[in-house]
């Protein structure tokens, strides 16, 4: 057993804070449909996602090892890895494999459960959260299980079982690396989408996964979109925030992608949503009021944090 260097908590303005998470509320919210366009432009589902974080993660880690940024330890590798698994290979290869038979709109709203599962995880390692915040993710809850409670995702099992699956290792991915020896944000960033890539491409190959076909001009341009704006700016925001905040805030985008995807899902792919799914989602979003607030951040102690092996 070995224990890493002290790590510090440096102050962080609360414009930065808000500024990223930003990002991850339009950014990500948008991908749903970026998604569904690269299915349908003829993408299978692993190879889409490995090769859109295969190829962000790969430019972001030639440009910061170009600016000097140290390569990762072995052990910063093998966190990193285990992370990109967790979040990449099966929180967003699920969400892909999911959009195969569900909506790009209805997946978003799905995946909203997945600061519940922060905020338990968390609690189960000893964080506490306050009343407003569980307020926040009760209202939550009662949205998640009323949009799953007569929705078209009980018409699709394969979608059913990958949107439950995604958020869960998500949010277990999320909570696990905190405190955790990793390197700096945006090379955690570049080194967890190459080892999450890596593993969906293999995933992919393994299932049966081939391009029989070019995919289609759209289908290329959703990919490079999804690879640009999904993975470097949004995903580099969201581990940004993992080592600024706690996970729960971090976690909160998943109470407004649904507005966003839904959105966009009806404007540029004619998906149409029933009440019951427009309703859920509103009582979903409500909750990111109460846990948002909740949530102005805490400082942490500058104590040193020891990464075990």
């Amino acid at each position: 057993m070995s224990a890493s260097p002290p790590l510090v908590q440096q102050p962080v303005s609360a414009f930065a804070v808000a500024a990223a998470l930003a990002v991850l509320y339009l950014v990500w919210g948008s991908t749903y449909l970026g998604i569904r366009f690269a299915l349908e432009g003829g993408w299978p589902p692993l190879l889409m996602a490995g090769s859109r974080f295969l190829v962000a993660g790969g430019l972001l880690f030639a440009v910061l090892r170009l600016r000097g940024v140290p390569m990762p330890t072995w052990r910063q590798w093998r966190n990193s890895a285990f992370m990109g698994v967790l979040l990449l290979g099966l929180g967003n290869g699920m969400v892909c494999i999911a959009e195969q038979s569900v909506s790009s709109g209805l997946a978003a709203v799905a995946v909203a459960s997945a600061p519940l599962w922060i905020a338990l995880f968390a609690t189960l390692r000893g964080q506490r959260s306050n009343r407003l915040e569980w307020l926040g993710l009760g209202i939550g809850f009662v949205g998640v299980l009323w949009l799953n409670a007569g929705s078209s995702l009980a018409a699709t099992p394969v979608g059913l079982v990958a949107l439950l699956v995604a958020p869960i290792a998500w949010a277990f991915g999320s909570v696990w690396s905190q405190g955790r020896d990793l390197p700096s944000p945006f090379m955690g960033a570049a080194a967890q989408m190459l080892c999450g890539g890596t593993m969906m491409l293999a995933a992919g190959l393994v299932l049966g996964e081939r391009l029989d076909a070019m995919p289609s001009a759209s289908g290329m341009l959703a990919v490079a979109y999804l690879a640009g704006f999904g993975s470097i700016v949004a995903f580099s925001a969201y581990i940004w925030l993992l080592h600024h905040v706690r996970a729960t805030l971090a976690g909160s985008y998943a109470y407004v992608n649904p507005v966003v995807a839904v959105a966009l899902g009806a404007w540029l792919a004619a998906e149409r949503f029933s009440v019951h799914d427009i309703g859920a989602m509103v009582v979903i979003l409500s909750g990111v009021v109460a846990i948002t607030l909740s949530k102005v951040r805490r400082p942490k102690p500058a104590a040193a944090i020891e990464a075990t092996t």
